[in-house]
């Protein structure tokens, strides 16, 4: 069995630039990482239109909600509900700047995590893809190894 004849059988598996794959999952944790030294200066804000209730929300959630004085004289469904679209806005602000954040970090590419987000449908599509690429190089394996162990008589 010649070499040609392993890389025809183990088909594009066969062709992988090992260090060139190495070295972009290495560039990928990188950024990862800084992007995760990052993460806690992020915060979303958030306040009603008369200032009545403030919100921050960072990656741990909720990080400060202030009520003005007056907000005490609402009822308490009025006083309810301010809070929750504050928390609501302060939310969507914090995923902004996060997506804002992995677009410079990752660029605007495939690359950037945050496309599924954006497009979950996307994200099953490529999940499923890479199953498929995954079962086909198992299956391929697997076939070789049974070949090597029939040649050998195991």
């Amino acid at each position: 069995m010649g070499g040609v004849e392993t890389v025809q059988e183990f088909g594009d598996f066969a062709n992988i630039d090992i260090d060139r794959l190495l070295k972009g999952a290495g560039e990928q944790f990188a950024l990862m990482e800084e992007f995760q030294k990052k993460l806690d200066s992020y915060v979303g804000r958030a306040q009603d239109e008369h200032g009545l209730v403030t919100v921050e929300y960072g990656q741990e959630g909720v990080r400060e909600l202030d009520l003005h004085p007056k907000a005490l004289r609402l009822s308490s469904g009025e006083l309810a509900d301010l809070i929750k679209a504050a928390l609501k806005d302060a939310a969507r602000d914090f995923q902004q700047q996060i997506h804002e954040a992995m677009s410079a970090t990752f660029g605007d590419s495939g690359d950037n995590p945050m496309k599924y987000l954006d497009d979950p449908e996307a994200a099953g599509r490529e999940i499923k893809e890479a199953q498929s690429a995954y079962d086909r190089t198992f299956d391929d394996v697997m076939g070789e190894l049974n070949r090597i162990r029939l040649r050998m008589e195991l």
